[in-house]
């Protein structure tokens, strides 16, 4: 019986660390991690995690909505697991057992977590009109990057290492190193 452990962040720029150690005190002998939305079809990581986990296996999430995009795909994953005999600790709410009450518990915790992100998907577009609307020099998206000093340097950095290199050196996400080596070219 092995207690496997997943961890996922929405974007680059988190930090799975906080996820990772509170598996680790949770009893996980096996942590996965990825980063990527939960509006991404594709996790990698846990897919793996789901074809490696066997019956009398535990797998530990630190919230239910790690576990999918939405409550149908979060509904169908639980209940197959369930039905091979996997253990679902949800660190949060606790184990989730294939009664009626459970299901239904879970049932609802997925509801109301689908809720809150549509409405906080609401509120941003919201706030984005109103932005546009009484902030004249109200620009969407991220500013650009400059050929600054220290873009220049990392610029010069990568063409002698590897994007994985530069980005460890600099402390910036390999992505920001691409896109800055496409800011000089």
């Amino acid at each position: 019986m092995t207690v496997y452990g997943y961890a996922r962040v929405s974007t680059a720029g988190q930090s799975l660390n906080e996820q990772k150690d509170t598996l680790k005190k949770a009893g996980a002998d096996i942590i996965m991690s990825e980063k990527y939305s939960g509006t991404t079809t594709t996790r990698p990581q846990f897919e793996k995690l789901v074809h490696l986990v066997e019956p009398n296996d535990t797998l530990i999430v630190t919230k239910l909505d790690r576990f999918a995009r939405n409550t149908r795909e979060a509904l169908n994953l639980i209940d197959s697991l369930l039905k091979e005999k996997i253990v679902i600790k949800v660190l949060n709410l606790g184990t989730i057992d294939n009664t009626p009450m459970g299901r239904m518990l879970v049932r609802t915790l997925l509801s109301v977590a689908e809720m809150e992100r549509d409405m906080i998907i609401e509120r941003t577009q919201a706030g984005k009109i109103f932005a546009k609307q009484h902030n004249p020099n109200y620009k969407e998206g991220r500013p650009k990057r400059k050929k600054d000093s220290r873009n220049t340097a990392i610029f010069e950095y990568s063409k002698t290492h590897t994007v994985k290199v530069t980005a460890e050196a600099f402390n910036i996400s390999p992505r920001t190193v691409q896109y800055i080596k496409k800011l000089f070219r």
